[in-house]
């Protein structure tokens, strides 16, 4: 299986691998403005015979900042979507798309750690991100989906992840001089 760098041509069988796979669905546009705005952060797995997308992940910068010290957040990024085809599931695809956007992440934007949600009954997707991917839960958001069904805020330290991983981060500097970094690592 090839994981490579989501193209703006790629963009129409996301879409349709999301509607396949998850309930939640968003128009063209969005996958455009995340293809547009950061190019180096999304990813796809697909066939290497027939090109077929069988995955993929949507993944963007936060351009918000949350109240902290001194008024700006870390550089952080944020997981849209990620879906793999039934056909293709079990087979570590996930977790490498997942990887391959943190060290994107860390490599170009000197994030300093990954958000998503999930379903809070989406046991298999809970499983991976704590489990393999080592995410913790940061809160709680009730009705967060559009049936009603809350969500998990979860949060993975890419920092450790990078020392760990040997990934030279954007700025190496300010990166590893994280103020937050020990709390982190808790």
């Amino acid at each position: 299986m090839n994981i490579r760098c989501a193209k703006t041509e790629d963009l129409m069988n996301m879409q349709h691998c999301n509607l396949l796979c998850l309930p939640e669905n968003y128009q063209m546009k969005y996958y455009m403005y995340h293809g547009l705005s950061w190019p180096q952060i999304s990813f796809v797995a697909e066939e290497p015979a027939t090109g077929a997308i069988v995955g993929y992940v949507l993944a963007k910068m936060e351009e918000e900042t949350e109240g902290t010290v001194g008024g700006a957040d870390e550089p952080h990024g944020h997981i849209t979507s990620l879906a793999v085809k039934r056909s293709h599931r079990r087979l570590g695809l996930a977790q490498k798309l997942m990887d391959q956007t943190a060290r994107a992440m860390v490599e170009t934007f000197n994030a300093k750690y990954v958000s998503l949600h999930v379903r809070k009954s989406n046991r298999a997707a809970l499983n991976l991100y704590k489990t393999a991917l080592l995410f913790q839960i940061s809160e709680i958001e009730p009705k967060y989906y559009a049936d009603g069904e809350d969500a998990y805020a979860m949060k993975r330290n890419l920092v450790v992840w990078a020392e760990q991983q040997g990934i030279l981060p954007a700025d190496p500097d300010s990166f590893f001089k994280s103020k937050g970094m020990e709390e982190k690592k808790k």
